[in-house]
């Protein structure tokens, strides 16, 4: 099994419905920092489930989501099918956008299931379909000296404040003997520096920067910001 494989079901990563809710309203948020206006076109690119995302598509023209999984699109369907500013696509939908035609691409905790040459041929998509003053923000990245436990440490707390301790406490446990922890060890993740990420992303025609603060609950994973150049 691959990672693609992997999200392309029901998986245990989320401790519980609670958790589940918190992730994705804590991710919706900080993605709305990131509109630049009401009118803009933003494109989430490995959405997951993206519960909020009618409240992402509420602060902006028209908002993309983007799965791999069919699944997970789906469940998207099904969720925001009454919603005009939503639109569900593939991957091979992405390609199809109009080049130029976006103001904000959002890549939230996927680059570490990708191999290096599948990022280099993503970011050049990403940049075909930027505008020139639009903006690629990626995050979650994970650094090399961020280990498993140093995630478990950012769930308890999250978990802590959130009020589903326990479940968290089961999930860890869980996960422990899951197929997540088996694909870990066995493909691994991808973890890079700030230095190698600002160094791919200066390759593939952009200007980056690392934001003050990751997206999500993680503190320990980081975000950048970049634009076409």
């Amino acid at each position: 099994m691959n990672w693609r494989d992997y999200w392309n079901q029901d998986t245990p990563i989320y401790a519980g419905e609670r958790h589940k809710l918190l992730h994705y309203r804590l991710v919706a948020n900080d993605i709305i920092r990131f509109i630049p206006s009401r009118g803009a076109a933003v494109l989430d690119y490995g959405c997951g489930e993206a519960l909020f995302a009618d409240r992402v598509a509420a602060q902006s023209g028209h908002l993309f989501l983007c799965d791999a999984a069919p699944v997970v699109r789906e469940r998207l369907h099904g969720r925001f099918a009454g919603n005009e500013r939503i639109t569900v696509l593939a991957p091979d939908g992405v390609s199809a956008l109009a080049d130029a035609s976006l103001d904000l691409i959002v890549v939230n905790s996927l680059l570490q299931y990708l191999s290096l040459e599948e990022l280099r041929s993503l970011l050049k998509l990403w940049r075909a379909k930027l505008k020139a003053d639009g903006r690629l923000v990626i995050a979650d990245v994970i650094p090399p000296d961020v280990s498993p436990l140093t995630d478990a440490r950012a769930l308890l707390s999250l978990a802590w404040k959130g009020g589903f301790l326990k479940s968290a406490m089961l999930g860890l446990a869980r996960t422990a003997f899951s197929e997540y922890r088996k694909i870990r060890e066995e493909i691994g993740l991808s973890q890079y520096s700030d230095d190698e990420i600002v160094d791919i992303l200066d390759d593939a025609g952009f200007a980056a920067e690392r934001a003050e603060r990751n997206m999500g609950h993680n503190p320990a994973r980081m975000t950048f910001v970049a634009r076409p150049v």
